[in-house]
C-alpha cells in the first residue's frame, strides 16, 4: 500500500464535487455547442453559454482553493467553496434550465446564484485576511 493509500483524502467530498462539475462542464459545453446551435433562439444559447462559462470558472476555482486548503488550511474556504457550488447549482442551474425549458421565469433564480458567487468571492478575501501572518 503507497502512502496516499494510506491517509485518508482531505476534502474527498469537495474534490468529487469539482470533478463532477467539471465533467457536467465539459458535456453542458458540447450540448450547447452541438445540441442547441439553431434550434434555440439565440439569447437562450447565449443564457445556456453563460451557465457554462460561470460554472467552469467556480468549479476551477473550487480546484485552486482545494489544493491551497491541502497545504495551508484556513477558516473560511469551506464558506467559500459552500457558496460557490450553491452559487453554480442556482446561477448555471437556472440558465441551462431556462434555455432548455424556456420558462422565463427561471431567471429570477440567476441572480441569486450570482449573488451567492459573488459572497465565496468575498468569503475567500475574508479568510485571506484573518489567516495568521508568517
Amino acid at each position: 500500500m503507497t502512502r496516499d493509500e494510506e491517509t485518508p483524502m482531505q476534502d474527498r467530498g469537495w474534490w468529487l464535487g469539482a470533478a463532477l462539475s467539471g465533467a457536467l462542464v465539459v458535456m453542458a459545453g458540447a450540448f450547447g455547442a452541438h445540441a442547441l446551435e439553431g434550434q434555440l433562439a439565440p439569447r437562450l444559447v447565449a443564457a445556456f453559454e453563460t451557465g457554462v462559462r460561470y460554472q467552469a470558472w467556480h468549479t476551477l476555482a473550487l480546484l485552486a482553493v482545494l489544493a491551497w486548503r491541502a497545504t495551508a488550511p484556513l477558516a473560511g474556504q469551506r464558506l467559500a467553496m459552500g457558496l460557490w457550488a450553491a452559487g453554480m447549482g442556482l446561477f448555471s442551474g437556472s440558465l441551462y434550465a431556462m434555455a432548455l425549458s424556456g420558462a422565463g421565469g427561471l431567471g429570477m433564480i440567476t441572480p441569486v446564484g450570482g449573488v451567492l458567487l459573488i459572497a465565496g468571492w468575498l468569503a475567500l478575501a475574508g479568510a485571506v485576511l484573518r489567516a495568521p501572518r508568517r
